[in-house]
């Protein structure tokens, strides 16, 4: 029987780097986490302890810290993790491939009496903006995205029609609150695009949809998020959704002697249902490695 070594990748996770741009009096702040992975003939090392083709992890991360500096910040996520993956491989020959991940952690101005504070801010309590950036050879794909953005509609939403047997306790309704914590992803055609631009734009964009939509099922609500944004931005191929249905069940005020038209609920944690899907072009390219190591998704 044969052994050898399988598909593999190495690097430095969660360097977290807050950057301070300090050339005004109002100052801005860029705060991320990235995880540097890289491949390439990395045989030996594995099989025979050589590390001459290693870039170590601790010089990923130094790397990290150094483009920040030496770019004059990070810029878009999404820039920032292509000059690094470019980096790695085109200065490095024994590395033929890099995954670049950057999270974003949102910050605001703190609100005075005399306007937003020129240097004190409060983390916005948003979502995390992320972004996937692999490099294989000559090959380019961006992946971006956010988690954790919670919304809410306090009606406009149904459930019905569903099979029923005998282990079905769920009432039908035709009024109930949906909502969920979105992470979307969504997959790039080419790299020269205007990432921020983009992605406030695609945000608002599925804000909108979730808001418009009178939903029947939360499968069709992402369907026409994903639908919407998709229309609206030729420049994406793909959208990949992970939406958690957050339950609100009406609580029983009868025993107090109270009653209760839909204005008070229980918000259940656990468990859940949990609702997972791709919308995507019919004539989308290929993904080759776009979506490797980008976990959590069908």
């Amino acid at each position: 029987m044969g052994i050898r070594l399988g598909n593999n990748q190495y690097g430095k996770a969660e360097v977290r780097l807050v950057h301070i741009e300090r050339s005004t009096d109002v100052h801005r702040i860029k705060d991320v986490s990235v995880t540097s992975q890289l491949r390439g003939d990395m045989e030996a090392v594995h099989t025979a302890g050589d590390n001459s083709h290693c870039l170590a992890t601790d010089t990923q991360k130094n790397t990290v810290y150094a483009f920040a500096r030496e770019r004059g910040g990070v810029g878009a996520v999404e820039d920032f993790g292509l000059a690094l993956a470019r980096h790695f491989v085109d200065d490095h020959p024994y590395v033929h491939g890099a995954r670049q991940e950057v999270h974003e952690y949102g910050w605001d101005r703190i609100a005075t009496s005399h306007g937003p504070h020129d240097h004190s801010f409060v983390r916005s309590g948003a979502e995390t903006r992320t972004t996937v950036v692999t490099k294989d050879g000559a090959d380019e794909w961006v992946v971006s995205g956010f988690e954790g953005l919670t919304v809410l509609k306090s009606t406009g939403s149904e459930f019905h029609g569903f099979p029923k047997t005998r282990y079905t306790t769920l009432a039908e309704t035709t009024d109930r609150i949906l909502a969920t914590d979105v992470t979307a992803r969504w997959r790039y055609i080419g790299t020269g695009h205007d990432w921020d631009k983009v992605y406030a734009s695609v945000r608002a964009t599925l804000l909108e949809a979730f808001a418009e939509t009178h939903s029947l099922a939360l499968q069709q609500t992402l369907y026409r998020m994903g639908e919407a944004a998709l229309l609206a931005h030729p420049e994406i191929a793909e959208f990949r959704f992970s939406m958690p249905n957050k339950h609100h069940f009406l609580v029983d005020l009868s025993p107090f002697g109270l009653d209760n038209p839909g204005e008070v609920f229980y918000a259940a944690d656990r468990p859940y249902g949990r609702i997972e899907a791709t919308v995507e072009r019919d004539d989308a390219p290929a993904p080759g490695r776009a979506w490797e190591s980008v976990p959590g998704f069908v």
